[in-house]
């Protein structure tokens, strides 16, 4: 006979994490730290290059406001804020959850109006960050701990 809702205790852990007493959705939000973390690398190494105004990115791109320079800025500052968040989500407090949100909300958006310079890496990224989002929102926070 199968199971339904009414058959299980409120607040008992039934399984579903990653081991014996761990809650399910810890390997999520392990995927949401790991690759916060790479996103502000990427987004760092993005950002200098585009200061730096190297030949990886699309000739003559029209971007939303301004110029290459500024949005390499933009993207270098996103990733700084990206590395604070990752860090800060392996504590599994709520506010850092809530900050990694933000932080990958704000590069999701920043991804978007960066795409004229580098399209693809552009999608992809913004692919990650909804993902990372994903993980922050459904299995971050207090939820981890014992």
């Amino acid at each position: 006979m199968a199971r339904t809702t009414q058959d299980y205790e409120s607040g008992r852990d039934y399984g579903g994490g990653g081991g014996i007493g761990e809650p399910a959705g810890i390997g999520w939000v392990a995927f949401a730290a790991v690759m916060l973390g790479f996103t502000a690398l990427w987004n760092v190494f993005d950002g200098i290059a585009a200061i730096s105004s190297a030949h990886v990115f699309t000739n003559n791109a029209n971007y939303v406001f301004s110029d290459l320079n500024t949005w390499g800025w933009i993207v270098l500052i996103l990733g700084i804020l990206q590395g604070l968040a990752a860090f800060a989500v392996l504590s599994g407090s709520e506010w850092a959850r809530w900050f990694g949100v933000a932080s990958a909300s704000l590069n999701a958006l920043g991804q978007l109006a960066f795409a004229p310079a580098y399209p693809w890496w552009s999608i992809a990224m913004f692919s990650v960050v909804i993902l990372i989002i994903y993980a922050l929102v459904a299995y971050g926070g207090n939820r981890l701990r014992t």
